[in-house]
């Protein structure tokens, strides 16, 4: 541990950079601000602890908390957790020096980055199932048996870049916390006890065990999984200063097919015109785990609007047309495809307006059912607004076709001055891409989602879908 804090004090003297006044008042600056954001959410969360909502409320919110759990674990589970920079390792990490304390910074990182979302999570635990007398009683314990989760999965996550075997015992956690938010989703609230310190000292004690194992098993973790979790963080954080999504899908695509085996299988006796939609099964057929996650999440939307209630018509309509973007958008990797490569494009002896079409089957298809799926999943939605979800579907294909076939950020573009601040137009008109269209062919959908069901905004659905679908593809050039 002497010899990093050595070297590492030695490159801070000789590169030249030391922190100045400024970029201590930036950094206290900007935790001020942090601060002043969350102040109003924490405020509005104790506020709304007094009375305790319906049970339906306290199951949906609470299963919310559950997926978002589980969604942190996955996060950190596919990034690495245990990363480090770029210049550590290429000199410190192959070196004789301890891996233990070379790997110490990013450890304490990752401690102090699930500590921070074990409060936040406790804090939205303890807001959806109320807390009507003992708000100190109940708040500790909601934050301890919370806190203890997140740190305990983080460690798990840890030890799983040093075997299998925890890796293998991450995904069993990660499936249980999704299992646990079904269950919470159909008690209602009815029998979810209340949150307390007594019963949260086991996560607690098991999150201290598993802490201290990760932190033993530092040194045990091998290169190549820390070189390779190290430029996934690598290019995520290129992509992210960049302001450039765009290297994300392309890198995703390419870690997928590296290392792959792939197998010669026959097509099926099909017409040509059905071979781009063909492409995109396989590939969805050789990743069970989305087709998993696109069909666990149709229940997003139902979990909001029974945790929220009726101030939550706007944002129950937005998950609902994101969600139907999304399913939409994993299919059309072939699209993209041959946005890029026009020339394996014309192997496929189609037209450039026919060969759009085709691909343009399956990600309808995929919109429809997930919306379908979370419109009747909807309290009170019982038998209407599930017909809206093949009406939109078109459209939603078209967003998506866009979104795949758009170029990369143009940075060259101008920059809007405004009162919150400089904002680059490069970046904005890049995430509008496909957006614009699923505003517009979803419109009546939209308006159908917030007033209610109605037959001309059902008709009108059909025609704008349709419309907006024929209308992309004839604009395209052969």
């Amino acid at each position: 541990m002497t010899a990093i804090r050595e070297i590492r004090a030695l490159v801070r003297t000789r590169s030249g950079r030391r922190r100045s006044l400024s970029d201590r008042y930036a950094a206290l600056f900007g935790l001020a601000m942090g601060c002043a954001m969350l102040a109003q959410p924490v405020s509005a969360a104790f506020e709304s602890m007094a009375a305790p909502p319906p049970p339906e409320q306290v199951g949906a919110g609470l299963a919310l908390v559950t997926l978002v759990l589980a969604g942190f674990l996955w996060a950190a589970r596919t990034i690495g957790p245990v990363v480090v920079s770029a210049a550590d390792a290429a000199w410190l990490l192959l070196s004789p020096l301890d891996r233990r304390g070379v790997l110490g910074r990013s450890a304490r990182t990752l401690l102090l980055v699930s500590l921070v979302v074990g409060a936040g999570l406790g804090l939205a635990a303890l807001a959806a199932t109320g807390a009507p007398d003992l708000l100190v009683w109940r708040l500790a314990g909601a934050l301890v048996a919370v806190v203890s989760v997140s740190a305990g999965g983080m460690a798990m996550a840890v030890l799983a870049q040093t075997s299998d075997p925890w890796d293998l015992a991450l995904r069993a956690v990660i499936a249980a916390l999704v299992l646990t938010a079904v269950v919470l989703m159909l008690v209602a609230g009815h029998h979810v006890p209340a949150a307390a310190p007594a019963w949260s000292a086991v996560p607690a004690l098991v999150s201290a065990f598993l802490v201290r194992r990760a932190r033993s098993a530092l040194g045990r973790i091998p290169a190549h999984r820390l070189l390779s979790s190290s430029a996934r963080a690598g290019h995520l954080a290129n992509a992210t200063v960049s302001l450039d999504p765009s290297l994300l899908s392309w890198l995703a695509e390419d870690n997928h097919w590296r290392g792959a085996r792939l197998r010669s299988r026959p097509w099926p006796g099909l017409p040509a015109v059905f071979a781009p939609a063909w492409q995109e099964v396989l590939r969805l057929a050789r990743r069970p785990a989305r087709l998993a996650v696109l069909a666990g999440s149709t229940a997003v939307p139902a979990l909001m609007a029974r945790a929220a209630g009726s101030d939550a018509v706007a944002l129950v309509a937005v998950l609902v047309l994101g969600g139907g973007l999304a399913a939409a958008a994993s299919a059309v990797s072939g699209a993209r495809w041959d946005a890029d490569n026009p020339a394996l494009a014309r192997l496929l002896a189609l037209p450039g307006r026919g060969l759009l079409a085709a691909r343009a089957v399956l990600p309808a298809v995929l919109a429809a059912a997930w919306m379908g799926a979370a419109l009747a999943l909807l309290p009170g939605s019982a038998g209407a607004l599930p017909w809206f979800a093949p009406l939109a579907a078109p459209a939603l294909a078209a967003a998506a076709l866009r979104m795949a076939r758009r170029a990369p950020v143009n940075h060259a573009m101008p920059i809007l001055d405004t009162g919150a601040g400089a904002i680059p137009t490069g970046p904005l008109f890049w995430g509008l891409t496909g957006v614009d269209l699923a505003v517009i062919g979803c419109f009546p959908m939209a308006i159908a989602l917030v007033t209610g069901f109605s037959g001309v905004l059902l008709a009108v659905q059909a025609v704008v879908g349709a419309a907006v679908l024929a209308g992309y593809v004839s604009r395209q050039h052969r």
